[in-house]
């Protein structure tokens, strides 16, 4: 009888290496250095996230069920994430009957093709824009711009990074990095026809753009958004904001095209309830988002006429397939790992070079774009932006296990990075710590080399390669003179625990 052999299943792609904007052109830590000079940007930067951080404290202490709407959001996304595929059927079908079409995008070029070929179909050559990760995820914007179509942001933060031919620094806040007089200067040279004497004032600001965006809201025919959520049970999509115009977005215009990545679905209606008390808390520090709109297919005589759904993969799928980095894909876009993070608010979201910054970016660039694409892919560095102290963890309303996602890319990196100075170092260790003879011998080599090393004050201001980066950023305390092994053994040692015991009977 003959045997066939089926092979090993191929595993799931990542999104394409040099497509959107999950790269950047530089490792992290010299991308940081950089950013770390910029003075403005770590003032900017500072009052920004504190602010933030004490009023999302604020209103999630005011809740007695916070954990526990916490844990529910967590199991909700795991469910999610171990039915996606028949969701997403569901969420297509649910979608089909209320009147819209459903796009399926493997990458970032597809879903590219497929909006600007929607767009063109209109004969519009203009687009209005809700704020959207996954648009910037996979470079929409500069997609439509080389074929003739130009796309307005219309989130007052989009807006001022667009017009200053920026970057966003932040998954909600894109123009943290900026303040008000940077803001004034963007729009007297970015905006046609505005006010030369326009001042600072935050509210002056916001009815400059508020003028601008008025003419394009009532005139443009076609809009691109992103989702929130999309609810598999009704075919119903959700876009939560803070000003009115995803709202304006969502109703004026002919034609809705919406791109949402493939793990936004869930299942229920009633999943809702979770996920609204969750999001603005842990994102703006709110109780409920000011606007939260919700669609299905399209009504006749009542908003767009035509409804497009493009469901993006890009490297959702390969996440999915690691039992580990899955978790990942839980987020919900917050961005409240962000504002508690040491790194991040020290040097912001430009040195991460992807569009999901902070944390989470560090776990979920990765996991959709790989980390081992080029001999030295920059995305290799992202897992070791962070001092692993937890804070990320605390903050997530869908409870990801940043830290230790963090940890099993480090190890995945070392795995495939063969025999690194900081391997065989490890190796060296765990040979000198497996032989008590050569582990003593190494501390009394430590302690002779720590008295030599240490200054006047008994600390280390300064090591031998390949330990300078060590010291270059902190002290280390001079080895004492003698070991814990050579206090326990002696007399003195014997006799202090001897009464320490004696102490503890006696109570």
């Amino acid at each position: 009888m003959s045997r066939t052999f089926l092979g090993m299943p191929t595993p799931p792609p990542r999104a394409p290496y040099g497509q959107g904007n999950l790269r950047g052109e530089e490792p992290f830590p010299r991308a940081a250095r950089g950013e770390l000079r910029d003075e403005r940007l770590r003032g900017n930067l500072r009052r920004a996230t504190r602010t933030i951080r004490a009023k999302r404290l604020d209103v999630t202490a005011e809740l007695p069920d916070w954990e526990a709407l916490r844990t529910a959001g967590a199991q909700i996304k795991a469910d999610t994430m171990n039915r996606l595929p028949e969701l997403l059927e569901r969420l297509e079908s649910e979608v089909t009957a209320a009147g819209g079409t459903v796009h399926w995008a493997r990458d970032a070029a597809e879903a590219n093709a497929v909006v600007t070929r929607l767009v063109k179909a209109t004969g519009s050559d203009e687009v209005i824009k809700v704020k959207s990760m996954a648009t910037q995820e996979i470079g929409l914007n500069e997609h439509l711009a080389a074929r003739g179509v130009t796309a307005h942001e219309t989130d007052l933060a989009e807006l001022i990074v667009q017009l200053a031919g920026d970057r966003p620094s932040h998954i909600l806040v894109p123009a943290i990095h900026r303040n008000r007089d940077e803001i004034r200067d963007i729009f007297l040279d970015g905006i046609p026809g505005v006010d030369p004497g326009l001042d600072a004032v935050p509210a002056h600001l916001a009815a400059a753009a508020r003028a601008h965006l008025r003419e394009k809201f009532m005139t443009t025919r076609v809009a691109v958004s992103g989702a929130n959520f999309g609810i598999a049970e009704t075919g119903t999509l959700s876009v939560v904001e803070s000003e009115g115009n995803g709202r304006m977005c969502l109703t004026l215009p002919d034609t809705l095209i919406t791109v949402m990545g493939i793990e936004k679905v869930l299942p229920r209606w009633q999943d809702l309830e979770v996920f609204l008390q969750l999001l603005p808390r842990s994102s703006t520090g709110e109780r409920m988002n000011p606007y939260t709109s919700l669609w299905t297919g399209v009504t006749e005589g009542d908003g767009p006429q035509e409804f497009h759904l493009v469901l993006l993969d890009n490297g959702r799928t390969a996440a999915l397939a690691d039992a580990v980095g899955r978790e990942a894909l839980s987020c919900i876009r917050c961005s409240a790992c962000l504002n508690v993070c040491p790194v991040y608010e020290r040097v912001g979201g430009h040195a991460y070079g992807s569009t999901y910054p902070g944390p989470i970016g560090a776990v979920l660039t990765p996991q959709l774009a790989g980390m081992h694409e080029t001999a030295h892919d920059p995305n290799a560095s992202l897992p070791y932006a962070s001092s692993l102290c937890g804070a990320c963890f605390d903050a997530c309303p869908v409870k990801i296990d940043i830290p230790s996602l963090l940890v099993e890319l480090r190890h995945q990196k070392t795995e495939r990075s063969g025999a690194t100075p900081e391997r065989l170092a490890m190796r060296a260790a765990a040979a000198v710590m497996a032989h008590p003879a050569l582990y003593t011998a190494a501390q009394r080599a430590a302690r002779v080399g720590g008295r030599i090393a240490a200054g006047r004050d008994r600390r280390i201001t300064a090591l031998p390669p390949p330990f300078r980066g060590w010291s270059d950023s902190r002290d280390t305390a001079a080895p004492p003179k003698g070991t814990f092994r050579d206090w326990f053994a002696s007399a003195e040692g014997q006799a202090e625990l001897r009464a320490a015991a004696r102490t503890e009977e006696d109570r």
